[in-house]
């Protein structure tokens, strides 16, 4: 692969957590062949009119007939209610099944009606909704103001414990002024307000979960979107089918499809050999090194597009995991921003035009300041020097807890290794290695995070800046020029909060961004898919040519 850096094979054991299935591996080029050479054999064979092997033409074609689009991913989902997961699995599955207050267009990024026909801000701190009249929830019951209020109360309220609290934060209290108006209190004059109501904040029908509870509500979720849920086996499957009474003139329109079937599979090696093989219809997050075998192939495709995901490493700068521990020392943290070579891994890695961001932000979000940010090169002998400097000549050892793909886990890993950083890499399923993080358990984590494809600053950096369970900094200063950042309807007060927090953010190496995320899809080349900038895959739009 033209790796220039240590090896990539891992320095230590990769500790798997007990009790759980193991960590998404990716395919090997041993397995990767023998599947790929068992398809041209199937192709030639189906070809010759034989019918044997996989059938990978026939299944396809079979599945197009019935109108149903075969979805495979991993992260499984436990919970279904998007309000009670945090997965971008969750959030993907709530855009097919939900609708929210407004629409984000995906090619511009305009703010759009959709179950609120119009809205205002007749003061910084107060939001007022027109509520589109005639839209169904999917149990048949009409779309009010009640429902929309039911929703924005419960969810901002800290009883409720939902996944991600931050974003729901700012809402002091909603209240209906007619049929169809609602008023929504703000606790602060909040900017990326649309944004959250857009990406984030579904609306609950609020008679029927209350009548049937919380735990009733995720066996047999309802909701307003295209798509309505007949069927969600936690972990295991959530199937879905079009629902015929989704209001006319939606930006998301009427699904083209009938039914998607989604099935979660351990592992991208299983992934990848179900698409392969004819038996799922669409992927996601492929192994980037397949991308060109896969195009070879006549029935199936791939096409990458980088989103605003970013791959980032967290260190207890707070000493979290331990009152001494090295990591509580600016030149230990320094050390490691010089020690990890993020370019060769954006580059030979992640590939497909993954870039290295400078500071702890999407280029795109409103407030990513890269001119404020401290930049550190990949200097090695830099970071040995800094961490004598900072009293361990010898380095020390410590541990890294991931949920990443292992191969990027084990070059970060061997990076550190090779300055005197002895760290335990402990590989993880996505949901157990946040628990653990939330335990403040993790001295340096690595992780992904996509913003809720909030396209602001607001929605990445107060996650880790702002005092919640993330922040491994705990820094005063940083959680009050997040809350300055997030409280002003003036965009240069929120610039200067918010480039004032980077330059601290990266002076003080607290958080490392490695890369953007460039995510690989597999599908049919039967399917019109597209892919979108915000890592949002749209089934809706979705049909079969």
């Amino acid at each position: 692969m033209g790796w220039h850096g240590p090896s990539l094979r891992p320095a230590c054991r990769v500790v798997q957590p007990a009790g759980r299935r193991p960590a998404a591996l990716l395919p090997s080029r041993a397995s990767i062949g023998r599947v790929m050479a068992m398809l041209r054999r199937d192709v030639l064979l189906a070809g010759a009119g034989v019918a044997a092997g996989l059938g990978l033409g026939r299944e396809a074609l079979a599945q197009k007939s019935a109108e149903t689009l075969r979805i495979v991913m991993r992260d499984a989902l436990p919970n279904i209610d998007p309000y009670y997961n945090n997965l971008r699995t969750g959030l993907v599955m709530a855009h097919q099944a939900w609708d929210t207050l407004v629409h984000r267009d995906p090619e511009s990024f305009e703010i759009k009606p959709l179950l609120a026909t119009a809205w205002r801000f007749p003061e910084p701190t107060v939001l007022e909704l027109d509520i589109r009249q005639g839209v169904k929830f999917h149990d048949g019951s009409d779309l009010t103001a009640e429902d929309v209020v039911y929703t924005l109360n419960l969810v901002s309220s800290p009883e409720s414990r939902v996944a991600t609290p931050s974003n729901y934060a700012w809402i002091e209290k909603a209240e209906a002024t007619g049929p169809f108006a609602v008023r929504v209190r703000l606790k602060r004059p909040t900017p990326a307000a649309l944004e959250y109501l857009a990406l984030v904040t579904p609306v609950y029908p609020k008679a029927y979960r209350e009548k049937v509870g919380a735990d009733g509500y995720v066996r047999a979720p309802v909701g307003a979107g295209p798509y309505r849920i007949t069927k969600f086996e936690p972990g295991a499957a959530v199937e879905f089918e079009r629902f015929d009474g989704y209001w006319q003139g939606s930006p998301k329109g009427r699904p083209a499809i009938r039914r998607l079937s989604v099935r979660f599979v351990p592992d991208a090696t299983t992934e990848l050999t179900e698409l392969l093989s004819g038996r799922a219809d669409w992927i996601w997050n492929m192994n980037p090194d397949q991308f060109e075998q896969v195009n070879r192939l006549p029935m199936v495709q791939a096409v990458r597009q980088e989103s605003m995901r970013l791959g980032y490493m967290s260190i207890d700068a707070a000493g979290r995991s331990g009152a001494d521990n090295p990591l509580t020392k600016l030149k230990v943290r320094q050390a490691i921003w010089h020690a990890v070579d993020r370019k060769a891994i954006a580059e030979k890695l992640v590939t497909g035009g993954s870039r290295v961001p400078v500071a702890p932000c999407y280029p795109s979000q409103f407030g990513c300041d890269a001119q404020a940010a401290t930049t550190y090169d990949y200097d090695p002998a830099r970071a040995k020097a800094l961490l004598a400097e900072a009293g361990y000549p010898g380095g020390f050892e410590t541990e890294v807890v991931s949920y990443v793909l292992p191969q990027w886990g084990s070059a970060v890993q061997n990076y550190l290794q090779a300055v005197g950083i002895k760290a335990r890499l402990t590989q993880m399923q996505v949901a157990a290695a946040i628990q653990r993080n939330w335990q403040g358990n993790t001295p340096l984590f690595l992780g992904s995070w996509g913003s809720y494809s909030v396209n602001d600053v607001s929605a990445i950096m107060p996650v880790f800046f702002g005092g919640g369970n993330d922040d491994y900094v705990r820094d005063p200063e940083m959680q009050r020029l997040m809350l300055e950042g997030g409280s002003s309807m003036d965009p240069e007060a929120r610039k200067h909060a918010y480039s004032a927090a980077i330059k601290r953010a990266t002076e003080q190496a607290y958080w490392l961004p490695l890369h953007t995320y460039v995510t690989t899809y597999g599908f049919s080349r039967q399917l019109n898919f597209k892919p979108y900038a915000d890592e949002l895959p749209r089934f809706y739009l979705t049909n079969w040519k």
